[in-house]
């Protein structure tokens, strides 16, 4: 484009910024590279008033990249600004999807009422659950159960064999079991994982092919990023999760990969989701991540490929239209 965009990008703090591998920062620098200016704020900082929806923002400036501990930004100036006074507004809190979260949403929403653009569109952070989301594609995934039902979850576990449960609500692998086939503990975990019947799960038959990876399929822009993450459990462990040690390996989408993401992009796009990350297993879809889909620094660094880059070419468009 040839005129830089104001780009206010709404985030944890920034001090907690793991600036070497976070895709936030990722797409900070590669908009910043193009002559866009860069703000961030904490959704804590958001408010509305008489309409309009503002936040106290900082204007950045991306250093160079350098060793773990080294600065990344510079504060060039602070104020508060209406959102509708931006460009564009990217939502990047990470989960958990609280209350708190919710309510930013609201706002987020208040503020397009005013004339932001916001991505991704708060109203579909709201609409899909990451892991309910499957649930509309039922024809890619494995069989599954979504219940607060001990005895109904009992009886899918007595179906199926072994299957693996998660919280609604849960990230980077936490609360996530898997129960064998005779599982001795099976009431313990089950009371437990539903806080005695009083939180929804997920139950879904176990994939043996997640030795092979949790892979992680980009769609920006309604497009698939050509790479996949697979992030492989290490031995003894289950999840692949990067939060629980699993380990990074870019590839290229299999056929499989490919048929799933091009099958959900359409749908998912017109929704107003600029990025999306979809889990993979083996050959079945196991979550829609919206709210702050990563792995943008893995697959740059093992392929070549410039997610980041392919981001921002997706962000002019959409806000250009």
């Amino acid at each position: 484009m040839s005129q830089g965009l104001s780009l206010l990008f709404v985030v944890d703090p920034l001090p907690l910024l793991k600036a070497y591998k976070d895709s936030t920062v990722a797409m900070m620098r590669a908009a910043a590279a193009r002559g866009h200016d860069i703000w961030a704020c904490t959704p804590a900082e958001l408010q509305w008033r008489e309409g309009r929806v503002s936040a106290r923002a900082l204007r950045l400036q991306l250093l160079p990249a350098g060793e773990k501990a080294a600065p990344w930004y510079v504060e060039l100036d602070a104020g508060a600004r209406a959102l509708a006074g931006f460009d564009a507004v990217l939502m990047r809190k990470d989960p958990p999807f609280d209350t708190e979260y919710l309510y930013a949403t609201h706002l987020l929403s208040a503020a397009e009422r005013d004339g932001a653009s916001v991505f991704n569109d708060p109203r579909a952070l709201r609409d899909h659950n990451e892991k309910f989301a499957v649930t509309e594609f039922a024809d890619f995934t494995v069989p599954t159960l979504v219940s607060r039902q001990i005895e109904a979850l009992r009886q899918f576990h007595a179906d199926l064999g072994q299957v693996v449960v998660k919280p609604l609500d849960g990230m980077g692998g936490a609360g996530i079991f898997v129960l064998q086939e005779h599982e001795p503990n099976l009431n313990a975990i089950l009371e437990t994982v539903t806080h005695n019947g009083a939180r929804t799960v997920m139950a879904q038959r176990y994939i043996p092919e997640i030795r092979n990876g949790d892979k992680r399929v980009l769609l920006i822009g309604g497009a698939p990023v050509p790479y996949a993450l697979a992030r492989v459990p290490r031995p003894g462990e289950t999840r692949g999760n990067l939060a629980v040690g699993g380990i990074a390996r870019a590839q290229p989408l299999s056929d499989s990969d490919r048929a799933i993401a091009e099958a959900l992009a359409p749908t998912l796009a017109a929704r107003g989701l600029l990025l999306v990350g979809l889990d993979v297993i083996g050959d079945y879809l196991t979550e829609v991540n919206v709210t702050s889909p990563t792995c943008f620094v893995e697959i740059r660094e093992q392929t070549g490929f410039d997610v980041a880059a392919m981001f921002v070419d997706a962000l002019e468009k959409a806000v250009s239209r």
